[in-house]
């Protein structure tokens, strides 16, 4: 079965925190089984919490999902909306956040 467009994004995200080797990296669940809502990507790097929502092909974050990321950010964490225009830039992103310079 064929990877679906945000599928694709996901799969660029994790490949792009792999290259981060002392990242700690999950995917939870979400639906039945998960809390609806959670970032697609939940990751700490550095001591930072960093909460990644992955969309595709001008997909946008449901009201739920923007709470989720504005929350992150309230309690001191980094929250990304990634796409397939900014996926590329990912690691620099996350880095400009944890060094304090963006």
């Amino acid at each position: 079965m064929a990877d679906t467009p945000e599928k694709k994004v996901k799969r660029k995200v994790m490949a792009q925190l792999k290259l981060l080797r002392t990242a700690y990296v999950v995917t939870p669940m979400s639906g039945g089984f998960g809390n609806s809502g959670v970032p697609d990507v939940l990751c700490c790097y550095e001591g930072r919490f960093i909460g990644i929502e992955c969309k595709a092909n001008g997909g946008r974050a449901t009201a739920l999902q923007l709470h989720n990321l504005n929350s992150i950010e309230i309690a001191g964490g980094i929250a990304l909306l990634i796409n397939e225009s900014n996926v590329d830039n990912l690691i620099d992103m996350i880095e400009e956040r944890v060094n304090g310079t963006a």
